[in-house]
């Protein structure tokens, strides 16, 4: 069984079903027969965009807050690469907020 990472991705409302495509195309969220798996839960993001940044939502230098989903997933470590590019991609912000880090797999 390949090394699992998970992977965890914040993004509007609006883009969530979208990025949730991109990335499983992209082969996030394959476990055993199944593809596309993820979880998911709604929230609020908040950021200010600084002087020089392009925000798609707000403006510079003023505080936002944005109703946006976490995407939760696992990710084989030989897909990680493309699966990043392909939420990069689909991201509408230019600096998306995602983490990932390496799990144990299910037996």
């Amino acid at each position: 069984m390949p090394q699992l990472h998970a992977l965890v991705v914040y993004v509007p409302d609006s883009h969530a079903d979208a990025l949730l495509a991109a990335i499983g195309d992209a082969g996030a969220g394959h476990l055993g027969d199944y593809s596309h798996c993820s979880f998911t839960s709604h929230g609020t993001g908040r950021f200010t965009p600084l002087s020089g940044s392009r925000p798609f939502i707000g403006s510079e230098g003023t505080p936002e807050q944005v109703p946006e989903v976490r995407i939760e997933c696992v990710v084989a470590d030989d897909l990680l690469d493309g699966v990043v590019q392909a939420l990069r991609a689909a991201h509408p912000y230019e600096e998306p907020a995602f983490m990932s880090w390496p799990v144990n797999g299910h037996r």
